[in-house]
This record gives structure tokens, C-alpha cells and sequence, in this order.
């Protein structure tokens, strides 16, 4: 392969930078002001002339000289590869400094592309190593030395170009998929999903029936994927300078040779480090190239007859405690549950986020949904109280992106619980806060948050308060049942404490896959409800799903116990004997599910009794654990944590939706899919009710069953809709004729759930509903 030349500093394009610096730091009073405009040359770019611009922020070197080391691979890399060893020309080169920033220009630096690997590179001040937040590609993990990356040549050679130009504005998509992109393909990558969706576009353009599972993944607007950004990695307690993906083997003058590991990291992408925030996390790239995500993108963009859109979910508002070793001390404002408050307040911490939320929109998103909307908050000067920081919030909703030479303005979805976490937030929060300061961005709804849990009986009649809310303000609502967080939430039902609806199946995993895609729910959020509905990927499949991240060593036991109810909500023993399932589990010996559970269950109820000590618990389960728990002993820290993260691993597998493909029920997907095409059809129902018009909806509760019913009018048509859901318990005979004085000659079945057998209208006067059933009325054109 071709070896760039020797690196060197190219003196006349490193003063002009210095003096531009120069100029901005002492010309730009606002500190803010100021950091957004040096924020805009940070990182590493490859330019068209072959020299690449550096810039770095580096406040916590002092004035100690700082290195740029090089990495230049000397044989071709294949991505592709789950190992292998490399051997680089490593170089070192003195940067000049302006204040708290390096910058240069710099000529012999390889560019990546979609075909080879380019240069890797980081700072080197003394022992301290300087990552790059502002990475495009991270193809080794936050750990490894990032790689320098030919975007504009990305940008160019991207398929949908053209799809920039058509709006300035973003539309608003009707409906939302959720996937998370690690389980929703044989592969768990993006490369995996582009496969599916242009075999989806090339079947539906040559008029082919689509499969039940195939059906879940079309009829949608726009797709949100949980956080793609580089994640946490696994980092044993007793060696935290391991580094898992990169490892450098032994250093020969100027060559070093490089051990390299494909990540394969689990997570849900929550466990946010800010570093690379505008790359993607190598875990989801079979390529391990950035043109994997553009890929994936422009797929959707341009493979369909109606574009689908995609949507970024971006978390800025903590930080994950890994990320004390990667990034400087001024992006950290106090420990928090999740690790560390963001320090958004600080001037030049509130550019760089807003400058890394560009660089990764830039990249082709349609919209963003902001994480934790609570959690970004500022201190008072005089009372020091904090206050929510609505003015970053708003911030981030004016980034505007720019693809070649198209602009737009994406649209914004806020997650915003406030005064969460505070006790009775469930009560307090509005979700409408934002929307008040700016009327055309959307937040999620309350019946989206975590908490809210329908395979509880009488779950409706309590939440009743909020199912008005969504009626009667919900036009920019993101709402539906199933997410990321409620369906994990679902796992944790304690039966024993708590009533179910057992109305919804003769199991536990039964019972949770209909009250998460429950046909009578889907018709009240999809056929009559205000507001954007969304979907969860692995809950139209009715697959497992959990909270797996094999990327924790300190709390990865106390995990493990604390999931324990995936094993009888999620996991079957008709699952479990599959070969593909829990085959780490099956090699330490557990042979079935019921001795997993049994084991669980000792782990569980240990920690209950001596707190989460990892010595104690070792020698506690090595004494108390039955005999036919032998295969384990001895009980060391060390195994209990390899069952632990083998747990994940399993589980997570048991996640992958395209191990149940062939077991999706058709006649739900395709009642699904035709409620989604309706939603399309009917734009206007994103509006809330209008009592001028008549709309209302009304419940029919008592301590068994609830049965939701009510009308709406199109505005512009001024056809009626009618509504009539049976969301939970025992059956009841709806006579809805007499409920909403309807004259049923003057109405027709638009939809009605599967296992729904109507004739004629006239059958809709007495008619006997159970759990889950409904149906969809509209008036008959005069």
C-alpha cells in the first residue's frame, strides 16, 4: 500500500490559523461567542489540498509542550477482521500553542476512506495522552488513537445529495419507529439494516408480499435509533489502562506494531462519554467506516417511494464516569446516578456540544430527540439555586445542518420529565415546557416515560388524567406505549406485590407483549389520538427485551440481579432451548432455564441480605448455593463476574429480533401496518380534540375492564371518526349506538382488530368485546 510521506508542519497555513486564533481570542469579548467560532475549527480536517488542520482545546496541559503522535498504517487494514496485528510508522511532532488551544497545519497525514485506513492520531503531553473529542472516526474504540477521515469526500460521493435541497424546513413526520440498531438485525449493525430496508424498498417496488416481520419494519415516517455514539468500554477493575481494541505489541524505532480487535461492545448507547459524539460507535459498523451510517441514511432517503426520515437521539446532559480519563475536567459540573452532570454552563463546554451536534446532523439526520431535557441545568450567580437551562435547550434546536450546499432546520423532540427526579414528578410534570417556549418543536408525552407500566390492572382508569392530557394538548406530543425504557420497566413487575391484567395472556411473556403492542392501545394512538405515535422495533416483534451492556466490571453482578425478571417476563423455555440461546450459559452448566432462575434468585436475595459487597457475596454464595450449583465452585469475584457480563452477552443475543422472524403473528403486523398507513392518510388527527366540533373521548371503567369510546371530526372534510377501545380486563358488551347516539346507517367499519369477526354494521349494536379488541368507525359521505 501507498506510505503518505513524512509528517511536518507546514509554517505559513499554521500562522494564519495562530493569528486567526489570535484575533478571535482577544477581539471576542462574549466568552461564548468566542467558543463558537474556534469550536468550528477543533478536531482534525483532511483538505483538498492534502494538508490536514489541527485544533485541539487542551486547558489542562498548562504550559507544558504538547505532541502530535501519528499512527500510519504500513499494511493495508481489513475492517472486516475480527483480529489481527498491524504494523504503523509512528512520528511525533511539536504543536504550537494559543492559550488553551494547539493548532497546525500539517502536511504527510493519510486520509481514510471507505476503501483504506488513514492515519491515527492523538496528543501527547508528558505521560498524558489528548484525545480528539471532535473524532469523525473511532474505528479502534475511545481508547485507541482516533482516525483521520476524508469527510468532504464522504459528503461528495453520498447518493442522496439531492434530498437536502427539497425542504429548508423538515416536515414533521406522522409516525415513529424506535430501533435500536445492535438487536435489530442478524448482524447488529447499520450495514445489517441498510440490507434489510433495500430488500424492503426493491419488494415493495415490485409489488411482493412482504413477510409478518418485514411488515414491522415499513410504514413509517421516520426511524429514531437509540444513541449510535462511541460507548463506555469494558475496563477491568484491576487494570483500567487495558486497552481492549488496541494494543500495541512492541515499538522498533519509528515502527510500531499494533494489535488490533474489532469492538464488539453491547450497550444501549446511554452511557455517553461526549468523545467522538459526532463520530458513530465502531460496534455498529461492520465496516467499521463512517460511510456505513451514510449508507444507511441515504437508504432511506432515496430507496423508497417516500423517503423515510431519520432521527438522532442525542444525550449531552450526562456523562458517563469513564469519560474522567478521555475528556479535560471542565465538561464535568458534579457526580450524578448516571456518573456526572454535564457542565454546559461553562462558555466554551456550551460551543463544543452545539459544534458536535452540528458535525454529527451533519451526517444527514431529519431531526433530533434531546435526552434528559432535565438534566441540563445552570446555577444562579446570586441565589446559586439551579434552574433549568432552557437557553441551551433552545440552542440546540436552532443548529441548523448543512449537507453540500443545501441548509436546513431539523425538526426537535425534547425528553423532558422536570422537576424529575424529584418524588411525585409523574404528578408535576407538564411535558410542556418547551413547547410553550418554542410552539413548533415536539417533547415526549407522560404516557411515554418509563413508569408507566399497562400490564398492570386497572393501569388505564389510573392513568386516565393523562390520557386527557394527550387529548386535549397533545398535538406535540411524541407518544405510544412501547419504548426502550418501558418495555425494561415491564421486567420489573413484581407479581407477587403487584396485580397484572391477566386478561392479556396465560403468561408472563405473553401478558407483556400484548400490553406493549396491545391491538386496542394501537387503535386508540394510531386511529384516534393527537400527536406523533411511536413505535418499539422489538415489541412489534413480541421479542425479548432488557438492559444488557457488557461493558460494566464495577456493577455488572448487581446488573445481573436486578434483571432477574427477564427471566420470566422475557425469557420461555421454548426460547431458552434454542441453540442459538444462552450458549455461555449452557457451557458453565446451566442446562435449562429453571436453574437459572434458581440461580438468580440466590444472587438476588445475597445482596438483599449482606448490600453489594463482591467479597462478602462471593463467600456467601460459596457456602449457601445448593449442590446443584457444584459446576460453579469455587465462588470467586472473578467468575460471578464472567457469569455476570456472560449474562449480558446472552442476553442480549436473546434480544436480536431476527431470531423470532419466523414466528411473527401476520395477522398483528398486518393489522399494525394498516393502522400506520391510516395514520398517513389522515394527517389531521395529529391535532388535539376540538370540543367545538363535537370531538371527545369518554371511559367506561369499573374495578375489571376500561373501554375508552369517543368522536372526532376532520376539520377540512368535516367527515366523523368514531372510536371504540377495549383497553384492559374482563369482557363487556358495547352498545355504541346508544353511547354516542349514533345512527348506524349512517356509518362504516374503517378498522377493527383482528380477532374481530363483523359482518355488517348492525353486528357493531350489541357487540361483546374482550381485552385488547375494538374497532374504527366513519360516517358515510352525504
Amino acid at each position: 500500500m501507498n506510505i503518505s510521506p513524512p509528517i511536518q508542519l507546514v509554517e505559513a497555513p499554521t500562522q494564519a490559523l495562530l493569528t486567526w486564533a489570535k484575533a478571535i481570542a482577544t477581539g471576542t469579548p462574549d466568552p461564548f461567542q468566542r467558543g463558537q467560532q474556534l469550536s468550528q475549527k477543533l478536531g482534525a480536517t483532511y483538505g483538498s489540498d492534502g494538508l490536514t488542520q489541527i485544533g485541539f482545546w487542551i486547558p489542562e496541559v498548562g504550559d507544558r509542550p504538547v505532541y502530535l503522535e501519528i499512527f500510519t498504517p504500513m499494511e493495508a487494514i481489513d475492517f472486516r477482521l475480527a483480529d489481527q496485528v498491524i504494523p504503523f510508522r509512528r512520528e511525533v511532532l511539536e504543536l504550537p500553542r494559543q492559550g488553551e488551544f494547539a493548532w497546525a497545519v500539517v502536511a504527510g497525514l493519510k486520509a481514510g476512506t471507505r476503501t483504506q485506513a488513514g492515519s491515527f492520531y492523538w496528543l501527547r503531553s508528558g505521560e498524558q495522552i489528548i484525545r480528539d473529542v471532535f473524532a469523525h472516526s473511532l474505528p479502534y474504540g475511545v481508547f485507541a488513537p482516533a482516525e483521520l477521515y476524508d469527510m468532504a469526500q464522504l459528503e461528495r460521493d453520498r447518493a442522496d445529495r439531492d434530498y437536502f435541497h427539497q425542504e429548508t424546513w423538515v416536515t414533521p413526520p406522522r409516525n415513529i419507529l424506535q430501533i435500536h440498531v445492535g438487536t435489530a438485525s442478524p448482524t447488529g449493525t447499520l450495514a445489517g439494516l441498510s440490507r434489510i430496508y433495500r430488500d424492503l424498498a426493491r419488494k415493495l417496488a415490485n409489488s411482493q408480499p412482504l413477510t409478518a416481520a418485514e411488515k414491522n419494519y415499513v410504514g413509517f415516517d421516520a426511524i429514531e435509533l437509540l444513541p449510535i455514539e462511541p460507548t463506555v468500554e469494558f475496563r477491568p477493575a484491576e487494570n483500567e489502562m487495558i486497552h481492549a481494541f488496541w494494543q500495541i505489541r512492541a515499538i522498533t524505532n519509528q515502527e510500531v506494531q499494533v494489535h488490533l480487535k474489532k469492538p464488539d461492545t453491547q450497550n444501549w448507547g446511554y452511557d455517553d462519554l461526549i468523545l467522538g459524539a459526532a463520530a458513530t460507535s465502531p460496534a455498529l459498523l461492520s465496516t467499521l467506516r463512517p460511510t456505513e451510517v451514510v449508507d444507511f441514511i441515504a437508504t432511506l432517503h432515496t430507496a423508497f417511494a417516500r423517503p423515510i426520515q431519520i432521527i438522532f437521539d442525542l444525550v449531552y446532559g450526562h456523562i458517563h464516569h469513564q469519560a474522567l480519563g478521555l475528556i479535560n475536567a471542565r465538561f464535568f459540573r458534579g457526580a450524578n446516578m448516571y456518573g456526572h452532570d454535564t457542565n454546559q454552563q461553562n462558555p466554551m463546554v456550551r460551543a463544543v456540544l452545539l459544534e458536535l451536534q452540528r458535525r454529527k446532523i451533519n451526517l444527514g439526520a431529519d431531526g433530533i430527540r434531546v435526552d434528559g431535557g432535565q438534566d441540563f441545568q445552570v446555577s444562579d450567580a446570586i441565589s446559586g439555586q439551579l434552574d433549568y437551562d432552557n437557553d441551551f435547550l433552545l440552542k440546540m434546536a436552532a443548529v441548523p445542518q448543512t449537507v453540500g450546499t443545501a441548509t436546513r432546520e431539523l425538526y426537535t423532540i425534547y425528553e423532558d420529565g422536570r422537576p424529575w427526579p424529584n418524588v411525585g414528578w409523574e404528578d408535576m410534570a407538564t411535558h410542556l415546557d418547551l413547547i410553550y417556549l418554542k410552539p413548533d418543536c415536539f417533547q415526549w408525552s407522560p404516557l411515554i416515560f418509563e413508569h408507566n407500566t399497562p400490564t398492570l390492572q386497572g393501569f388505564w382508569q389510573r392513568e386516565w388524567r393523562d390520557v386527557c392530557k394527550i387529548m386535549a394538548h397533545g398535538d406535540r406530543w411524541v407518544t405510544g406505549c412501547a419504548n426502550h425504557d418501558t418495555v425494561r420497566k415491564g421486567n420489573h413487575i413484581n407479581t407477587a406485590a403487584i396485580r397484572i391484567n391477566e386478561y392479556l395472556g396465560d403468561s408472563l411473556p405473553e401478558i407483556l407483549q400484548n400490553a406493549y403492542d396491545n391491538p386496542a392501545t394501537q387503535l386508540w394512538i394510531h386511529g384516534f389520538s393527537p400527536g406523533i405515535p411511536m413505535d418499539f422495533l422489538n415489541a412489534l416483534m413480541h421479542t425479548p427485551w432488557g438492559f444488557f451492556r457488557n461493558t460494566d466490571d464495577q456493577y455488572a453482578v448487581k446488573i445481573m440481579a436486578d434483571e432477574i425478571g427477564f427471566l420470566y417476563w422475557q425469557i420461555t423455555p421454548e426460547i431458552y432451548r434454542q441453540s442459538w440461546a444462552f450458549r455461555r450459559f449452557k457451557t458453565m452448566g446451566f442446562y435449562d432455564l429453571s436453574l437459572m432462575r434458581q440461580f438468580f434468585k440466590a444472587v438476588e436475595q445475597a445482596i438483599e441480605a449482606i448490600g453489594y459487597d463482591l467479597p462478602k457475596l462471593a463467600i456467601f454464595l460459596q457456602t449457601e448455593l445448593e449442590p446443584q450449583f457444584d459446576f460453579l465452585k469455587p465462588i470467586t469475584i472473578a467468575n460471578l463476574k464472567e457469569i455476570a457480563i456472560a449474562f449480558m452477552e446472552d442476553g442480549h443475543e436473546a434480544c436480536r429480533v431476527s431470531h423470532y422472524c419466523g414466528s411473527v403473528p401476520d395477522e398483528r403486523a398486518s393489522f399494525n401496518l394498516r393502522l400506520r398507513q391510516y395514520r398517513q392518510a389522515q394527517p389531521w388527527l395529529r391535532n388535539h380534540l376540538d370540543p367545538a366540533r363535537g370531538d371527545r373521548l369518554h371511559h367506561w371503567s369499573d374495578h375489571q375492564r376500561t373501554i375508552f369510546y369517543g368522536r372526532r371530526t376532520n376539520p377540512d372534510t368535516q367527515q366523523r371518526l368514531v372510536l371504540v377501545a377495549h383497553m384492559a380486563g374482563a369482557p363487556k358488551t358495547v352498545e355504541i349506538g346508544k353511547w354516542l347516539a349514533l345512527d348506524l346507517d349512517r356509518w362504516q367499519l374503517a378498522i377493527a382488530t383482528p380477532t374481530l369477526k363483523i359482518n355488517t354494521i348492525y353486528d357493531l349494536a350489541q357487540i361483546h368485546l374482550h381485552n385488547g379488541e375494538g374497532f374504527l368507525l366513519s360516517e358515510i359521505p352525504p
